[in-house]
């Protein structure tokens, strides 16, 4: 058991006691009750709201109730002081061997310090990247690759069962767009010169290799044939064709997911038809007619009636349709089916979309809650865009992708950890610079370099002790003064770190935490630099050693349990 679950347990059993002298009634609500570091930090170690969350509906003081709260935990030995501030917030200082069992207790559990069940008997599907298969994966696609994957990940560390999921778009006229690029790059390769890529067509030379295995495959068979003869043929080709380079472009960010789901086969089963008579069925999709456009005159606008989803229900400022006047899905319609086919095999979902997609979070959110009868959690993140600098200059597009640049340019360039790390290094819905130069900068200003850096420290450390001769079978903790368990506190906040992470859906909590750690450690080791009696490898000094060895070991665990979550490796040196 971890530090903050020994204490939300000991919370437990002083307000036990309380009830057991009846100085709080029975059966009281304790959900809302938190033991977390106080936000100032001169106020102690951990700090509880009890008093204040519980006085009320105890029908007494809060100031009271908190003193009395306080006299219970004063009687535990982990506590070395207790003390109520302001209207009953409680304030406890923990006595060192709290610190040095913390320490304990990181480096018994291992690999799976952190690891919790608050997720368990969940499963939570979440789909990411769902590029339109119409190229390779590019800088635009990445930071919802990795914010999906790493949430995945967390989610996992949690308990939970996660579906990875990725939504093939090979229904819509994109891809007749990249059927009629491959036919022409399919000429091209028969010989013809085809001059400029016509506007309109996807211009890239990756469509190359597509054209040349369609002409080895058909010779010139479709040579100035009509389109109805080779569209839908090319079409499955090329589709066919990039999902296996997209496929190919996530395994260099190390992403594989569970599930492939097609948009093409999703309406071929028919599952949009279904999705619609469940919704009229329960009242939700009706016949109706469109308001006219705003600065649409009554002369420019013929009202058609179309199958309406009830979106104004659920919050919405206007009922959205689901077809188009010629009977097509509209994106909306296939997006509302596909989800109603996810939450059939998941407790939860969540959707990693770019942020030019915000005008339709509403509605569609509004189709889950009435889909799944409001019982599915369903949350969209929306992730902004990426801007590519070299040394402060954007960076120019890249020639063999026509008008972009591609992801693993990036990746063979800076590699997979640096590209990880940094998508996380901000909050998703905030936008973000990666410059080239910057993200591989062996400075604290650079937190990729910082946090991998502290684990390698700490490896480093390992080696050179052995090297002295010091063997560190076992370590006297006693030997940790106070400034040296001070790392403890930030240590031991990792699980509860992990648990809000997870259910605030934020994977880049964990960077944010894992840097602040290796600030931590990087200040203690520098000590040493100053005064020989901070360093962590004394020679004629060998229990000492061993024990700050222990200590920093147990900050390198909960790095590399950190970077595991956020599928950065933790190296052994630099």
């Amino acid at each position: 058991m971890t530090l903050y679950a020994r204490f939300a347990a000991h919370l437990d059993a002083a307000l036990d006691a309380l009830v057991a002298t009846g100085t709080l009634p029975a059966g009281l609500e304790r959900r809302a009750v938190t033991v977390e570091p106080p936000r100032d930090a001169s106020h102690g170690d951990l700090a509880t709201n009890a008093a204040m969350v519980l006085a009320k509906p105890a029908g007494t003081n809060p100031r009271a109730l908190a003193e009395a709260i306080a006299a219970e935990l004063a009687k535990l030995d982990e506590v070395a002081a207790v003390s109520v501030a302001g209207p009953g917030f409680i304030n406890m200082t923990l006595a060192d061997d709290s610190w040095r069992g913390e320490l304990t207790a990181i480096l018994e559990a291992g690999d799976g310090y952190g690891r919790s069940t608050a997720g368990a008997g969940t499963t939570v599907n979440v789909e990411y990247v769902s590029a339109n298969p119409t190229g390779p994966m590019h800088m635009g696609h990445c930071r919802g690759a990795v914010v999906g994957d790493a949430l995945a990940s967390l989610l996992e560390f949690t308990g939970a069962r996660v579906i990875r999921e990725y939504y093939v778009n090979d229904a819509g006229g994109q891809v007749d767009v990249l059927a009629r690029s491959a036919h022409l790059r399919y000429r091209e390769a028969l010989g013809e010169a085809i001059g400029e890529v016509p506007e309109g067509l996807y211009p890239g030379d990756y469509l190359k290799p597509v054209g040349q295995a369609l002409a080895r495959e058909f010779g010139d068979k479709y040579v100035g044939r009509p389109e109805s003869e080779w569209l839908v043929l090319f079409r499955q080709a090329a589709v066919a064709s990039m999902m296996a380079l997209i496929k190919a472009d996530l395994a260099l960010l190390g992403i594989h997911h569970d599930l492939f789901s097609s948009e093409a086969e999703l309406q071929a089963a028919g599952k949009p038809e279904a999705a619609e008579a469940w919704l009229r069925e329960h009242g939700f999709v009706y016949d109706g007619m469109l308001e006219a456009p705003k600065g649409e005159t009554p002369e420019d606008w013929e009202p058609v009636e179309l199958p309406l989803f009830r979106s104004t229900q659920f919050g919405d400022d206007q009922d959205r349709p689901i077809k188009k006047s010629n009977g097509a899905w509209t994106y909306f319609g296939a997006d509302l089916a596909y989800h109603f086919q996810k939450a059939q095999n998941a407790d939860a979902l969540i959707d990693i979309w770019g942020a030019d997609h915000a005008g339709t979070v509403k509605r569609i959110v509004a189709a889950v809650q009435a889909l799944t009868g409001g019982r599915t959690r369903f949350d969209v993140k929306l992730v902004q865009m990426v801007r590519l600098l070299r040394a402060g200059e954007p960076v120019k597009m890249s020639k063999r992708a026509g008008n972009f640049v591609t992801l693993a340019d990036v990746v063979n360039e800076v590699g997979k950890d640096v590209v990880r790390f940094t998508m996380l290094t901000r909050k998703a819905d905030a936008q973000m610079d990666f410059d080239f130069a910057k993200v591989v900068e062996a400075s604290k200003d650079n937190p990729v370099f910082y946090v991998q850096y502290c684990h390698a420290r700490v490896a480093s450390l390992g080696r050179r002790t052995a090297e002295a001769g010091i063997d560190c079978a076992s370590a006297d903790l006693s030997l940790l003064d106070t400034q040296e368990l001070s790392l403890m506190k930030l240590a031991a906040q990792f699980p509860r770190v992990v648990e809000g992470a997870a259910a605030a859906r934020e994977p880049h909590r964990i960077a944010f935490y894992l840097y602040d750690l290796a600030a931590e450690f990087h200040s203690a080791w520098n000590l040493g630099k100053d005064d020989p009696s901070r360093r962590f490898l004394i020679a004629d000094q060998p229990q000492l050693t061993c024990a700050r060895l222990y200590l920093a070991r147990a900050i390198g665990q909960i790095v590399r349990n950190g970077l595991g979550i956020m599928g950065v490796d933790a190296v052994e040196e630099m």
